[in-house]
């Protein structure tokens, strides 16, 4: 599809990463269908959205007109129906194959044919998401990372039947976005995630072994290795229980028990645990 055809653009998932992509989308000019199950949840997403912008007219990085603009191009809805018209797709349900697959089921029927689908993954399979639609060939892989409108990497993976044509679309949807385009092979976490997960799977098994505290840890990083944020601060920036399906993924997929998820990462999650998101994590926030 040529991107000068691209005019509307559904965004599927109302929360972190969903509305953090719906606000990027509608910065760059396009109309945003912003879409999730839960009332409640979009409202959430899109006051998040709201909440993002009005601190960047008081930091005088955008004026209130531009503010309310901007928000005027994002149409929230609980109606998949309201998708029907969109050029392209930006899904970014919960990070679980099955509730996926069972999305695009019924979005498959919904939208044009014409109309590519982008699932936001950290690491599942493109190939088996795709194979529940009726358009494998229209069907790509792109992570986007935490925080959606501040960081500028987007990975972006191919599935077994993913056309050029899409290929072509989805870098070009990307980068008029704003975003940095690196292309990976379909692999378990694809690259960013199969290198970084492992670190912070391995800093809770430091501090579950009491080998040195949590703010040691992170302050240990921080200036022994240059990270900008210590593994376990940002393991809560990220969300444990994400993390957690994450770990599991590259764990299940691989079969290497070097990858298994560390006991207390698990323990937190089944305790409501799932940092800054809630609140309560490796560290508390208001």
């Amino acid at each position: 599809m040529d991107l000068l055809a691209i005019k509307k653009i559904g965004v599927v998932g109302s929360g972190l990463m969903g509305n953090g992509i719906a606000q990027i989308v509608a910065a760059a000019g396009y109309g945003v269908v912003f879409c999730d199950i839960s009332q409640q949840n979009l409202d959430k997403g899109y006051k998040a959205i709201a909440a993002r912008l009005e601190k960047e007219v008081k930091n005088g990085k955008r004026s209130s007109a531009s503010k309310e603009e901007l928000l005027s191009k994002i149409k929230a809805t609980v109606n998949y129906e309201d998708l029907a018209d969109i050029d392209y797709l930006y899904e970014a349900v919960f990070e679980e194959i099955r509730t996926k697959k069972e999305l695009y089921g019924k979005i498959s029927k919904i939208c044009q044919p014409a109309c590519i689908f982008s699932t936001n993954t950290s690491g599942l399979s493109i190939s088996e998401i795709a194979s529940v639609t009726d358009r494998p060939d229209k069907f790509i892989g792109t992570h986007f990372f935490n925080p959606v409108p501040v960081m500028k990497l987007l990975e972006i993976i191919r599935g077994y039947d993913t056309s050029d044509a899409t290929y072509e679309t989805a870098v070009a949807v990307g980068k008029s976005i704003g975003k940095e385009i690196i292309t990976v092979a379909e692999a378990p976490l694809f690259c960013v995630n199969r290198i970084l997960v492992p670190m912070l799977n391995e800093a809770m098994f430091v501090l579950s072994e009491g080998i040195a505290t949590k703010e040691d840890i992170d302050k240990g990083m921080a200036l022994g290795a240059n990270h900008p944020i210590g593994p376990l601060a940002l393991a809560d920036l990220v969300g444990l229980d994400t993390l957690l399906q994450v770990i599991k993924t590259l764990y299940e997929e691989t079969g290497d028990s070097k990858y298994r998820p560390c006991p207390l990462l698990v323990k937190m999650v089944r305790a409501g645990k799932y940092g800054r998101k809630n609140g309560k994590g490796f560290y508390a926030y208001n």
